[in-house]
Formats: C-alpha cells, structure tokens, sequence
C-alpha cells in the first residue's frame, strides 16, 4: 500500500498544496506551528474519518472559508483510490471513493490502513483508560469492519440510553423502556468485549519479541485486558447497576469503561513502571501496530511519524528506523540533522513553511 499524492484546498494553513509522494521515506521538515503536522493529520483523516487531535470539522477548515477538500490517491495491491473528502462548517462531512459518494463513513475504513506515531502516543501507559481504549477502537476498526459497526451502534446506544436516564428523573413512567435499551446494549456490548480479547491475544503474540529486542532480552511484556464486567455478562451487571445508573443519570457499566494493563515482568508499569519503561513498552505497542497490519491485511501500512524521533534515545531511534525501512513513511521534524542523513535513506524531502511544502533536491 502507498499514497501517490495529496492535495488540500483551505485546509488548515493550507490554501492550496499538491504533493506528489515517495513510496518510500518524506520528510516534511520546518520550525515549529508552520502545518507540517497538519498533511499528516488530513491523510489520517481520509482514512479514519476522524482527526487524530480529536479536533471537530468546522475548526480544520482554513479561516475565513465556510468548507475545506483534501484528495488522496492511494495504491493497494495494484488498485487505485481517489478519496474525497469534503469537510463543511454546518453540516456533515462528504467523502467520495473514486468519484463516488459513500453513505456511510465506514465505507471508507480499510482502504487506508495508516498508523500514526506522535509524541503524545508515548504517554498511552501512564494516561488514563480512554486513551488506550481509543488505541484498541481506532486499529480494530481499520482491521475489522463488524467490530466498527458493533461500535458505532453500542456508543449510539449508550447515549441514547443516558438521555433516558435522564429523561426517567422528570417523567418515572418511561422507566420501563430501560430493559428495551439494556439488552441492545448487552447485545452490542458482548461482541466487542469478545472482538477486544482477541486482538488482545493477537497483540501479545506479536509484542513479546519487540518488546525483548528493544530491551536487550531484560523484559518481558504482557497485555491484560480488563473488561469492565469482569467475568460477568454484561446485560446482568447492567441489571444489578440499574438503580445506580438511575441515580446517577449515566451509564456506569460497559465497554465504553473497559481498560488494558501493561505489565512489565508481573509489574503493572502503569502505575509502577519508570518513564523510560512507558516509552519502551509505548513504542513496542505502536511497533506491533505495524505488524498486525500487515498480519491482519497480508498488506504495508503507511506511518505517519510526527515529531516522534526527538523523543526517543538512540537505541530506540534505531530500532524504530530498522523496523520500518520496508514500508512508506512520512516522518515530520524541524531539521534534517546529522542523525536522519547518516542513519536513514530519505527519498524526498520537504521545507514547511508558512502553509507551503516546497520539494528539496
């Protein structure tokens, strides 16, 4: 799989950018706040939908333009996509593959299979369950298009069963609607704790041996799912909570609360585990990424490398440029120093500045 070229019209601070890319190594270079991050964050949009920075549509659109266009055309296994997206202050984005408009936006899901590094991935072990729970939504729904489905419906669920909660605090009659929602709930809850233990599996399978190379053969890593239910079905932890939830007015149990523990030689490093051991067992997760990708796909990913290399020591430095030397990527830092020109093969360069990425010789 590759990208051959993107383009952006009042996108971010871009106005317009036509960018034909290497299907190997791009390095997009410049200072600080000139929008190098921003090409990666609209190809990671036109393969997820969504921005990795969690940023609404309306606020990439370049200020002062009411709608934004970003075109990828993508090669996989000798087939060519042109994705469209159309991103429009009020209302909801338009996205196109090959010129056709898609209803749904899982459509889109699996045509680019990208995994995004950024600094902030580093902190997945010691920030809280939601960032780790959005590392297994966000690989499981590129992999797997039923887990997406079963997804999107539970969340639509569990909101729709909040309201109610709410709504059952003024009017007690609608409370025995609550079990109509409980089992759709349980329904959709039980199939993505079961999709989540598997890629759970999958990853250990995969992580062991990065995680030794990285670290000399001294640690071993293991991933531990922690459902929220525990071993208990969810539509009865859903019954024994529902006075609770009743009180509370939300939903207190659930996938939507489900957590993974990264143990380090038996010690949840979570809590316990040096910065340097969150890193390592950071970059090893984002490494087995890669490889259940292409487990999973029988094809490459695109990486998306954000500013990611100036935070990492050099062996680690090497094992990540080892790691990927086979695959394209997209690598964005503020200087093509000594280190990327002596230790990494690049392909094409690109100066970012000011809204403009201007190819280097």
């Amino acid at each position: 799989m590759k990208i051959n070229s993107l383009k952006l019209k009042n996108f971010r601070n871009y106005e317009n950018l036509n960018l034909e890319l290497d299907e190997i190594t791009n390095i997009f270079y410049g200072d600080n706040a000139q929008g190098k991050t921003n090409i990666l964050e609209a190809l990671y949009l036109c393969g997820t939908t969504k921005s990795h920075r969690g940023t609404k549509d309306k606020d990439m659109i370049r200020f002062g333009e009411d709608e934004s266009h970003i075109e990828v055309v993508v090669d996989k296994n000798g087939i060519t996509y042109q994705i469209d997206m159309h991103l429009k202050k009020n209302k909801p984005k338009g996205i196109a593959i090959n010129r056709i408009p898609i209803r749904k936006a899982s459509e889109l899901f699996g045509i680019l299979n990208l995994v995004f590094f950024s600094p902030e991935d580093l902190n997945i072990i010691k920030n809280g369950p939601a960032e780790r729970r959005r590392f297994i939504d966000l690989e499981l729904s590129q992999l797997d298009k039923i887990y997406l489905n079963n997804l999107t419906n539970y969340n639509k669920i569990v909101n729709q069963r909040n309201h109610l909660l709410k709504d059952i605090s003024y009017n007690p009659g609608l409370k025995d609607t609550l079990e109509i929602w409980d089992l759709q709930l349980a329904d959709y809850g039980e199939k993505i704790i079961e999709s989540r233990k598997k890629f759970i599996r999958q990853v250990n399978d995969i992580i062991s041996d990065i995680h030794r190379k990285l670290t000399g053969n001294k640690e071993n890593i293991e991933i531990i799912y922690e459902p929220n239910t525990a071993d208990q079905l969810l539509q009865d932890v859903l019954k024994k909570n529902r006075e609770r939830d009743l009180r509370m007015m939300s939903t207190s149990c659930g996938p939507h609360r489900d957590d993974i523990c990264i143990s380090v030689d038996g010690i949840d490093i979570r809590k316990f585990g040096s910065q340097g051991q969150q890193r390592t067992a950071a970059l090893s997760l984002k490494l087995s990424e890669i490889e259940m990708v292409k487990k999973v796909t029988r094809d490459k990913p695109v990486l998306l490398l954000d500013d990611v290399l100036s935070e990492l020591d050099k062996n680690r430095q090497n094992y990540l440029l080892e790691s990927i030397d086979d695959i394209q990527t997209l690598i964005t830092c503020t200087g093509v120093d000594e280190f990327v020109n002596h230790r990494f093969e690049i392909n094409k360069i690109f100066h970012v500045r000011e809204g403009q990425a201007v190819k280097e010789n």
